[in-house]
């Protein structure tokens, strides 16, 4: 297997990202390449550094030099458009199924509508697929659920919301092990008489769809009570939820933390491999990135501050995206969902 990693993307690229690469090498198979793309002086340096051999123990190293970076305010179309030479676009183009040098999976933490648009550029979509989006792996305290989409469709249509909730089943199911994902529909109330018009059409169309546990609209507080494994909404409300859940809870770890020590220092030190594995049941690192749902290969896009562990946890990630055929089963279950008629 071929996997293709940005190197360039994210705020802390290329130091940790080069980190979390090498350390993902002697986990993957001595079959497979991993695929550095950015400054090729700069990748080799660091190898070189690090004593890595381009075929050393596990996975080989093969370097493609790109002469420019998309930054993470660039305007994504535009620069997509205008950097072809960019990490993103070449890691990207590397991954379409008509590339010679073909890459199975490629992973960025770099600008994440760049990373979407590249995709759909050169991926293309999978023939059933009206609209890709990104699912993300959210830790709640009753477990792992997916979240789709969380940025790459800010303005979706109920078809749209339909594909995302077989798409979220698929990934639940085929990456999370979840045997019969409950399916739910982000909205302001269960009840069925409560939102617009299009969300009352996209739920039809899920309770329409053939073998999906749809039950129904979930609210927001519900989600992270464990009320359903797969939430669908749109791209703004789940792209500003997981940055408010995220800073939420970080804000309450150290307020705790604060209180604790200042009230019984003693207490503090005792609590705190407690404290560690709780967070550490509820950190974004582990799961390295989130799947761009719907294209035709596999995009993995990581959270802009990911660290050595993100990118690693992310390599490991994507190759078990392509193992578990995902795609295919997206495609073929895509097939059965239909606009209910008047």
């Amino acid at each position: 297997m071929r996997i293709a990693v940005d190197i360039m993307g994210g705020d802390n690229a290329p130091d940790e990202i080069l980190k979390g690469s090498f350390a993902a090498l002697p986990k993957l198979p001595p079959e497979d390449t991993l695929v550095l793309f950015g400054k090729g002086d700069l990748i080799e340096e660091a190898m070189k550094d690090r004593g890595i051999a381009a075929s050393g123990p596990g996975a080989k190293v093969e370097i493609v030099h790109c002469s420019e970076v998309i930054e993470m305010d660039d305007a994504p179309v535009e620069s997509v458009r205008s950097k072809r030479d960019s990490s993103i676009c070449r890691a990207a183009e590397y991954s379409s199924p008509k590339h010679p040098n073909r890459c199975d999976a490629w992973i960025s933490a770099g600008n994440t509508g760049a990373c979407v648009t590249a995709s759909q550029m050169y991926m293309r979509r999978l023939p059933n697929v009206i609209r890709p989006g990104i699912a993300v792996t959210v830790p709640t305290f009753a477990g792992p659920i997916v979240l789709v989409d969380v940025g790459a469709n800010i303005e979706p249509k109920p078809i749209h919301l339909a594909q995302y909730g077989i798409m979220g089943d698929a990934y639940a199911r085929g990456i999370l092990g979840i045997k019969n994902p409950r399916v739910a529909l982000m909205n302001v109330g269960g009840e069925d008489g409560k939102g617009t018009s299009e969300m009352k059409h996209a739920r039809d169309m899920l309770r329409s769809a053939e073998n999906l546990n749809f039950i129904g609209y979930v609210e927001g507080r519900g989600v992270f009570d464990g009320d359903a494994d797969v939430v669908i909404t749109d791209g703004v409300v789940g792209n500003v939820m997981i940055k408010l859940a995220e800073g939420l809870s970080k804000g309450l770890f150290q307020a705790i933390a604060a209180q604790v020590l200042e009230t019984d220092p003693e207490l503090a030190v005792r609590l705190e491999p407690v404290v560690k594995a709780i967070y550490a049941k509820h950190d974004y690192h582990e799961y390295g990135g989130a799947p761009l749902l719907g294209v035709n290969g596999t995009c993995l896009i990581s959270h802009g501050s990911s660290v050595s562990r993100t990118m690693m946890n992310a390599i490991l990630r994507a190759r078990q995206f392509v193992l578990c055929g995902l795609n295919d089963s997206i495609n073929a279950r895509l097939e059965t969902i239909q606009e209910p008629t008047a």
